[in-house]
């Protein structure tokens, strides 16, 4: 899901393309978690990611692209975007969560299905101290990865921070930041909100809210352990059967028009609440007219098809998206739709 608010707007730089993927033919690949690094490596891991998550809170790229190991450096761009943006919001008071080491020196050649399994696993599979990661495209070497809490800033974060050992040195890799709470609520609250919502049958609600409480929690999409799993499963079971997957939905609005929905996802907004954005098909948006037009049936149709919206939302953002992925946004409050 892209096209977040500028708090949502989280870049992902990773130099590998990450997706959960299973293999049974993967060269054996090692991983160690928190106390099992030997004490050393653990200090050097720690050090790295503590430096460069200040690097990156006092918005100081150039220093955070200089530790870049060098395919990263080359197409920092994202990173470059997502550092400005953060800078304020982001704090400077860090605290390590977990260090998880993967060794996949012994390789011979990239690896199409890097997999770690850092823990202890079960004929069941997970247990609760147990992670996984599924990385394709891997070369041979050294990595970690680093999940934080930071603080100090406006908003508190989630950072997760992946390197790789370069010369004896842990060079960045990849960097993940996200807030770890949205409107003032964290994970938790959007899950128990989302059960509330399903219990009440409202399906939309509890789907958009479970939605935005997996990004909230999630660290990164290469990973997975029994809490993932449980709140992957929880969501994938409530998911309604006519919103965008994939494929866009239809919605037939009062103007006779049906429009084809792409996208929609929960936003924060500048009252301090939410708003649901969708994002649907136009051949282009040179006619800002009709636009405004599209969007406000747009916006009519969703409340029309689905008056629990009310409930959950502040306001309603549809964008007319052209081919080219311009759009043109309109904003309706809830209190102002009839």
């Amino acid at each position: 899901m892209s096209h977040r608010s500028t708090v949502m707007r989280i870049a992902v730089s990773f130099v590998f393309s990450v997706y959960l993927v299973a293999s049974v033919a993967a060269v054996a690949q090692e991983c160690s978690q928190g106390t099992e690094i030997e004490p050393l490596a653990k200090s050097a891991i720690d050090n790295a990611a503590l430096e460069y998550i200040q690097f990156a809170s006092h918005g100081d790229v150039q220093s955070l692209r200089h530790a870049a190991i060098p395919a990263l450096a080359s197409n920092f761009d994202s990173i470059q975007q997502t550092v400005t943006h953060d800078k304020g919001l982001l704090g400077d008071q860090v605290t390590i969560r977990r260090e998880y080491l993967f060794d996949a020196s012994r390789a011979t050649e990239r690896l199409p299905h890097a997999e770690f399994y850092c823990g202890a696993f079960g004929p069941s599979g997970h247990t609760l101290s147990t992670a996984s990661f599924a990385i394709p495209n891997l070369d041979p070497g050294q990595y970690a990865l680093v999940l934080t809490n930071v603080a100090g800033g406006k908003l508190p974060y989630m950072v997760t921070i992946v390197l790789q050992k370069v010369q004896g040195q842990w060079k960045l890799a990849g960097y993940y930041p996200k807030p770890s709470e949205v409107s003032g609520h964290d994970a938790v609250w959007y899950v128990q909100q989302a059960r509330k919502f399903k219990k009440a049958g409202e399906i939309h609600n509890a789907w958009f809210y479970y939605v935005l409480a997996w990004e909230i929690y999630s660290p990164v999409d290469f990973m997975s352990s029994l809490q993932l799993d449980k709140l992957s499963n929880e969501i994938q079971e409530a998911r309604p059967a006519d919103v965008p997957s994939g494929e866009p939905a239809a919605l037939a609005a009062a103007n006779g028009r049906t429009y084809r929905l792409n996208q929609m996802f929960a936003v924060s907004d500048d009252q301090g609440g939410l708003s649901l954005v969708v994002r649907y098909e136009v051949a282009d948006v040179g006619n800002t007219m009709q636009a405004f037009q599209d969007n406000t049936a747009v916006i009519k149709g969703l409340v029309t098809k689905y008056p629990e919206l009310r409930t959950a939302f502040s306001g309603i953002v549809a964008r007319a998206t052209a081919p080219t992925g311009q759009d043109y946004g309109t904003l309706q409050l809830m209190k102002e739709l009839p």
